[in-house]
């Protein structure tokens, strides 16, 4: 049985069964995103590397129809969660990311407008051929943070109490900080 994700069939196709895929896959099975992951990951030490980050899971569920009573707009909804792997851009180390996506999609050619679907965001097809794997990862690209942080910075090593507790903070501009006093008291220096 063929995998309905990589399908490749029209958008009127897709809705005029009124497909629902589920959807449980690997990030591995995400070429895309999977580089994007892979790329951030490259700036570890090999042994913070995690090691199974490819087998990260991406669940979820489409659900194909139309917006209309015509059965002209076809419409895509449903939802995605993904875990993966990224890099915190405070502490720099690693730690599991949770993507979600609720996509509500009208999918429109290039020249149709979405003009009376106000719950629905346009999706502009470029090709005649629809394979719904391809809308699930570039939402999930799309939902990726530009600078990923740690959800709780109880979790970031940045903000660790237990430096705190030792008494040893380390504070990365205090040797600026006493040039730029030294500066303010002789400028000549």
């Amino acid at each position: 049985m063929s995998n309905l994700l990589r399908d490749r069939r029209t958008a009127a196709e897709w809705a005029s069964v009124g497909q629902v895929i589920d959807i449980a896959e690997k990030i591995s099975s995400f070429e895309h995103l999977a580089g994007i992951v892979e790329a951030d990951l490259a700036v570890l030490d090999p042994d913070k590397l995690p090691s199974a980050w490819r087998d990260g899971v991406v669940a979820g569920q489409l659900r194909f129809g139309f917006a209309d009573g015509n059965v002209r707009v076809a419409t895509v909804t449903g939802h995605a969660t993904a875990a993966v792997s990224a890099v915190c851009q405070r502490c720099l180390e690693p730690f599991q990311l949770t993507l979600n996506v609720a996509p509500q999609l009208l999918l429109l050619d290039e020249q149709e407008t979405p003009d009376g679907y106000e719950d629905f965001e346009a999706w502009e097809l470029t090709e005649e051929m629809l394979r719904p794997q391809d809308i699930i990862e570039e939402l999930l690209i799309m939902a990726l943070p530009f600078s990923a942080t740690h959800d709780d910075m109880a979790d970031c090593k940045a903000f660790s109490t237990e430096q705190e507790s030792t008494g040893k903070i380390v504070r990365p501009f205090a040797a600026l900080r006493s040039q730029m006093q030294r500066i303010e008291m002789d400028p000549d220096e």
